[in-house]
């Protein structure tokens, strides 16, 4: 029988993409049983040691993220395959000629971070994680295919039905075998563009890409260095009168090493493109050299390198209708030694992962994915403005006697420390929208509505065994209802807590509304008491407040007195009194209430989910 010409297939979401950003988002959205599969052109995962992919190297995990990565339990191993990054130093020029150090800080200047260090691994490793993960669950990426066309209906009613396929994708199967179809139609409910900075899926949907580019080039490369520099395992902002460099440790022996250019003869900035015949990894050492003397450094080989100059761009729309969305490099480009690309990337789709898989089960309207673009585009832009401040400040001069109006070592180091809540992901806030809603925010003032819950070790009720609260609260869909319940060996806080068990279970509260038969699908209660664990039964709470064993906690320390204790306090929440903590699928605080307006949290989930 003769095989077709074209094959046809179905799909809930295609990615197209399989960089850090398509990965995060087939490995959730897997993860959340959705039928997903993924694309990408390359033929093969990431290698370590390529010397052929000119782009796309990053290797820079921030707290933030590896928080995001321990959620869906992938950061054990990155911790353990890759470097940490606890101290930063800067040089400066000195009087003699040369460098000389002028400060040493952490590298992290963030109180609430959990993983206070930046970590780094190559790409291929980091990318590994996640096709691990998808391969436990039957899945991998299809390659090599390009995708040739997208169309999108335009008939409304089909737009706006979930379940409908109203993407019409076609692929061209670029290795295909004698007998197989070459071109594919793949019919999708829902299509990611994770596709790069010279995205297709942006591109086809005529989506602008709006900022700049600046005149600065940078070279990078990677390397294990022979060299005298006291600080090579320390992330080290080198400002030189040779221009300026960045070392960034890399796992073993390795570092990476970005080099300012400021030769402008093998630049062509009037379309912003480089001549790489003229500057090759050699040329960047002996940039490099003048910049690290009177320090010497040399190797015997270069793992990667490539040539940039920074643009800094954000897209000016993440989706179209709701039904194709952008992400990653795809939406924002901007200079690489921030470390925020990969991390802005894969946060983009943890943010969209659970809204699609909320929308495709049908306990949302589709309205709900309109807050993805509201949520990442204004980060991604705040990101682009503080990029531009970094990157002037780095590449610009170093203040000197013939350079007064340089920057100074105080000037960076300021903003380097200033920025430290931004460049760590931990600062990220999402603005009021229907999954934000910040009306009772005095009742936990420290826990801020729109930004990821703050780390705090509790300590288990039934065993007295103590647990980082982040690792109750996995990114596995439902919604984390905290009961910070007060002193539940009072009695009167006692029947404050029994009438809003009572409350909970109504058939017109929201737990009962949108919960269904089984609430434990979507929501997870925990509870959290102050009283202390020589007093307290978690078997006194009311059923609702004790789904499992293991969900109450106790706001008190371990039984060696090591972790635990001041949570409430930490959380700004009345350890008599207590509150209610709605805290969204991605980990970021979405609604806080008082027992008495346990109402406003059907009118907060009423807002985007369906009965």
């Amino acid at each position: 029988m003769p095989v077709p010409l074209v094959k046809e297939s179905d799909v809930d979401v295609l990615v197209i993409g399989a960089g850090p950003a398509g990965l995060m988002c087939a490995n959730g959205l897997a993860k959340a049983g959705i039928i997903v599969r993924i694309i990408d052109q390359r033929s093969s995962k990431t290698l370590h040691l390529s010397h052929e992919v000119m782009a796309g190297q990053a290797d820079g995990i921030q707290p933030r993220t590896i928080e995001v990565l321990q959620s869906y339990g992938l950061a054990e191993r990155l911790l353990r395959e890759g470097n940490q990054m606890h101290m930063a130093a800067f040089y400066n020029p000195s009087q003699n000629g040369g460098i000389e150090r002028t400060g040493r800080v952490a590298d992290i200047k963030a109180t609430t971070a959990r993983y206070p260090f930046a970590v780094t691994l190559h790409q291929g490793a980091i990318e590994a994680l996640f096709l691990d993960s998808m391969a436990s669950m039957g899945i991998s990426v299809d390659r090599p295919i390009v995708p040739t066309s997208l169309q999108l209906s335009a008939d409304k009613t089909e737009l706006y039905d979930p379940n409908r396929h109203p993407a019409k994708v076609t692929l061209m199967h670029l290795n295909a075998k004698e007998g197989q179809a070459e071109t594919e139609i793949v019919h999708a409910k829902f299509v990611v563009g994770a596709d790069g900075a010279h995205s297709w899926v942006r591109k086809t949907l005529g989506i602008a890409m709006d900022g700049e580019q600046t005149d600065f080039v940078w070279g990078v490369v990677d390397i294990v260095p022979d060299t005298d520099f006291p600080d090579i395992r320390n992330k080290s902002a080198i400002h030189s009168n040779n221009g300026s460099c960045m070392v960034i440790p890399r796992e073993g022996d390795k570092v990476r090493i970005y080099v300012q250019l400021t030769d402008k003869e093998d630049v062509d900035l009037r379309d912003g493109r480089i001549d790489k015949a003229k500057i090759g990894p050699e040329k960047l050492m002996q940039v490099a050299r003048k910049s690290f003397y009177p320090y010497s450094i040399s190797t015997k080989a270069f793992d990667w390198w490539t040539i940039y100059n920074i643009g800094q761009r954000v897209a000016s729309k993440f989706s179209v209708d709701e039904r194709v969305f952008i992400a990653g490099d795809a939406c924002h480009t901007h200079s690489p030694k921030a470390g925020q690309g990969m991390n802005a990337s894969m946060n983009d789709t943890h943010n969209l992962i659970w809204k699609l898989a909320y929308v495709l089960r049908g306990w949302s309207d589709i309205s709900l994915l309109k807050t993805y673009e509201l949520e990442r585009r204004k980060y991604a832009q705040e990101l682009i403005s503080f990029d531009k401040k970094f990157s002037a400040l780095f590449s610009g001069k170093p203040r000197s006697e013939n350079h007064e109006k340089g920057v100074s070592h105080e000037e960076f180091l300021e903003a380097f420390q200033s920025f430290g809540g931004f460049t760590s992901g931990i600062g990220v806030h999402y603005a009021p929208s229907a999954i934000v809603n910040t009306n009772h925010q005095s009742h936990a003032s420290n826990l801020v509505i729109g930004q990821r819950v703050l780390p705090h070790v509790f300590t288990r009720a039934a065993d007295g065994r103590p647990y980082e609260l982040q690792d109750l609260l996995p990114a596995d869909t439902r919604f984390k209802i905290l009961v910070f319940a007060g002193d539940t060996t009072n009695k009167d806080q006692m029947q404050r807590i029994n009438a809003l068990a009572e409350g909970f279970v109504h058939p017109n509260n929201f737990y009962a509304q949108f919960g269904g038969e089984e609430p434990s699908t979507m929501f997870d209660v925990l509870t959290i008491c102050s009283a202390k664990k020589d007093q307290v039964n978690y078997t006194d709470l009311p059923a609702v407040f004790r789904t499992h064993w293991s969900k109450v906690l106790l706001d008190d320390k371990d039984m060696f007195e090591r972790a635990g204790g001041q949570g409430y306090e930490s959380y700004g929440i009345d350890p008599v009194g207590g509150a209610l903590v709605i805290v969204r699928p991605d980990g970021y605080v979405g609604m806080v209430a008082p027992f008495e307006c346990v109402g406003d949290l059907g009118q907060y989930f009423g807002s985007f989910m369906k009965t």
